[in-house]
């Protein structure tokens, strides 16, 4: 091919359709061509392009989970979900003087280095864990001896040296601001700690009749479960994972899952109910307050079925965090 034909077919984007690396090495090539007025300098000139494109790449542009698989109904995590999010991660509250303050994200991950200097060596806890969804369902507590931990003794606290929100000490939870849904899948990061408390991960309602839970539970018996009091429904199974390990739990209304396996199997009826005391993570009403043990990563939950796309999000919030 002449060298006049090469560059008319750069010009016209014809070498544009080959996908992956070679399409962005030609596309750029293009680029610099098309600045120089497209046309051919000298030899030395297309050799001195291709070398500082190839020594030059473009940066992969990130792509969130909820990018991928869009459509959440709340969505919280210490990482960026989505890439058109401009939003912070968390507000924290520092113990020494009770100041508060909302901490962004840094590298797509939370900003523990500004975090570490907001609490100044002492302890730092969640008012707010803001929705990444754009739904502004803000997992939100208020009450200062019941919000969860984040820094301790100006440390982050990690799990497998990533942060955690921490709820596994005495009474913490978090209530989740306007949520309602008719559906549900969950993709929950967590650890159920040796605590000796429950480990309900997220419920709803609040008396021992109309109330819906999902994580394991411990009180009076040892089982793992989805449960709608009201209906007398539930999926279960006789795990009860409370050995301090983080894993993926999963759930909608024909299966639980942990790490990627389905470790039960049901159907619950549809819609959720809607309960006039609202949703909370960790813990759960039985008459009255029943603390959970957990420390949470990440959870995300679709008021849809996403059992299609059960194994694509289970893999990317895996490849994250090297749970299994």
């Amino acid at each position: 091919m002449k060298k006049a034909q090469f560059f008319y077919l750069l010009r016209r984007g014809f070498f544009a359709g080959g996908g992956g690396e070679w399409s962005t090495l030609v596309n750029a090539f293009k680029t610099r061509v098309l600045a120089d007025g497209g046309t051919l300098e000298s030899e030395s000139c297309i050799r001195d392009d291709v070398k500082y494109l190839i020594q030059n790449p473009e940066p992969v542009a990130f792509t969130g989970l909820l990018n991928d698989y869009s459509g959440a109904a709340a969505a919280y995590s210490l990482r960026l979900l989505d890439n058109t999010y401009t939003g912070n991660a968390i507000k924290v509250r520092r113990a020494s003087d009770n100041a508060e303050q909302d901490i962004a994200f840094s590298n797509n991950e939370l900003d523990t280095a500004t975090l570490e200097t907001f609490a100044s060596g002492t302890d730092a806890f969640v008012t707010t864990w803001y929705d990444q969804s754009g739904n502004g369902v803000n997992a939100t507590q208020t009450t200062a001896s019941v919000q969860p931990q984040i820094v301790s003794s100006g440390s982050t606290i990690l799990q497998d040296g990533k942060p955690i929100v921490d709820t596994s000490s005495a009474i913490h939870y978090m209530e989740l601001d306007g949520f309602a849904f008719s559906s549900l899948s969950i993709f929950i990061t967590a650890t159920y700690d040796n605590g000796a408390t429950e480990g309900i991960f997220i419920s709803g309602g609040e008396d021992s009749t109309d109330r819906w839970d999902y994580g394991p539970r411990t009180t009076s018996d040892y089982r793992f479960l989805l449960e709608e009091s009201n209906n007398d429904e539930r999926i279960s199974s006789n795990d009860n994972y409370k050995d301090g390990v983080r894993r993926l739990f999963t759930a909608d209304y024909t299966h639980i899952g942990v790490n990627g396996s389905n470790v039960a199997t049901g159907s619950l009826s549809t819609p959720i109910p809607v309960y006039a005391n609202g949703w909370r993570l960790s813990g759960r009403f039985f008459g009255s307050y029943v603390a959970a043990s957990n420390k949470f990563q990440e959870v995300i939950l679709y008021d849809s079925d996403q059992s299609s796309n059960r194994t694509g999000i289970e893999t990317n919030i895996n490849d994250f965090y090297s749970i299994y």
